[in-house]
């Protein structure tokens, strides 16, 4: 199961007794998974700081979260081809995302604990908000990359009537720079073939004898070829329609020809190449295509060393920029994440449970099948925290004035939900 639930409750003796129950009855009945959470000694500050900064990280926690997801199915839509390899993708420092989690260790470096915790907070806001916008950008430009390539790809699904023909004729299918012949390409039924040639020298005056021949067929028609005069192109077309054979709009460009199916590779090639990049000997120069730096290797690592997301080996670096900023990035607003959780637990116990700061905070990994055992087993032991909310927790039905639980979720214990299941 990827939810868990983050919980705390007083450090006392009394309640680290009460600990120890839950963690023997837990463990006896397969209830859950139990790890301690660990929070460093934070600046508590004052009351009404702690009051405001509890709402502020509510809505960051949340933010936080939408920005994860989006990256995470966003990498999920790079690698299309490979979706089944997505998850090994989600990482956190270079770890899976459960064993972040449950050896959680607060990064002293990038969050000093000795300023006051709304600096904290803004910080992590920052990251995340910056995080997202350049998430925007880099997606429109991919994007755009993806929809100019499914438009020329479109272009050769359809039918001999609407397809591009740059793939199928060739130059010596024409008579080009003639003063007064053309070539016209007709599109013919398969069930016309047979009328098709016995009748297309006689649609028009000036048809070149026997100068038909079928270049393409697909399953609903073929496309020919025909030579005639320029000078009955205008009458040959209208006999044509009037026997349901339909001319295609078509002059044979080389070089319109050629752009187009440089068009179309290039695309191609640009897109794969932000999810696939193999290395070159001797690392290559950075170039500017479509938005996307094609990155030097070196610049890669010193990003990657940056960020702490560790590139274990070379391998790592052949991912294409897109998906490696994404896994970048994605670890460092997961970690963000996580750092968020780890405030609002901090904020959510002093409120709680006064000062001095003084409170254990564990990380539950529920079984699936026994998610509301477990709920009444917590709210049995820790009942004593908040006898009115554990009363009205285990009888829904009882009005207790000046309760107001609202739509959210209030125990006797702090606890917040970490849901792991991001491409849902």
């Amino acid at each position: 199961m990827s939810e868990f639930w983050l919980i705390s409750a007083p450090g006392d003796k009394t309640n680290l007794q009460a600990w120890e129950r839950m963690n023997t009855v837990t463990s006896k009945s397969n209830l859950s998974s139990n790890s301690k959470f660990h929070i460093p000694d934070l600046k508590v500050g004052t009351l009404d700081a702690l009051v405001g900064l509890s709402d502020e990280l509510g809505k960051l926690d949340t933010f936080a979260e939408s920005v994860i997801k989006k990256i995470a199915q966003y990498i999920g839509e790079v690698m299309e081809d490979s979706k089944d390899k997505v998850q090994e993708n989600l990482l956190a420092n270079g770890v899976d995302l459960i064993s972040y989690l449950t050896r959680f260790e607060w990064d002293m470096a990038k969050y000093p604990i000795k300023q006051p915790l709304k600096n904290i907070s803004e910080a992590l806001a920052k990251q995340v908000t910056q995080i997202e916008a350049d998430l925007k950008t880099r997606s429109a430009a991919y994007n755009n990359i993806k929809g100019n390539l499914q438009s020329l790809e479109k272009k050769t699904m359809g039918n001999l009537l609407t397809r591009t023909l740059a793939d199928i004729v060739h130059k010596e299918d024409f008579v080009l720079n003639s003063e007064y012949l053309i070539t016209l390409l007709v599109v013919v039924p398969k069930s016309s073939y047979v009328q098709w040639q016995k009748t297309y020298e006689s649609l028009s005056d000036m048809v070149v004898p026997r100068s038909t021949k079928m270049i393409a067929e697909d399953a609903e028609g073929g496309l020919f070829t025909v030579t005639l005069f320029r000078k009955v192109m205008d009458d040959f077309k209208a006999k044509a329609r009037e026997n349901r054979f339909m001319v295609r709009e078509f002059y044979y460009d080389e070089k319109e020809l050629k752009c187009e199916k440089e068009e179309l590779m290039k695309l191609a090639s640009d897109k794969k190449q932000q999810y696939w990049q193999p290395l070159l000997p001797g690392y290559l120069n950075t170039s500017l295509r479509n938005g996307f730096m094609v990155p030097v290797v070196s610049s890669e690592v010193h990003l990657a060393h940056k960020t702490k997301a560790y590139i274990k080996n070379k391998n790592d670096l052949a991912k294409g920029p897109l998906l490696r900023w994404l896994k970048v990035n994605f670890s460092e607003a997961f970690v963000a994440w996580i750092h968020v959780k780890a405030l609002r637990v901090f904020v959510e116990s002093v409120l709680r449970y006064g000062l001095p700061v003084n409170f254990q905070a564990m990380l539950l990994q529920p079984n699936r099948k026994s998610v509301k055992r477990l709920r009444d087993v917590l709210n049995v032991v820790f009942k004593h925290l908040d006898e009115v909310a554990a009363a009205s927790i285990m009888d829904p039905g009882m009005d207790i004035p000046g309760l107001q639980l609202s739509n959210q979720e209030y125990y006797p214990y702090v606890y917040f939900k970490i849901d792991l299941s991001l491409l849902d």
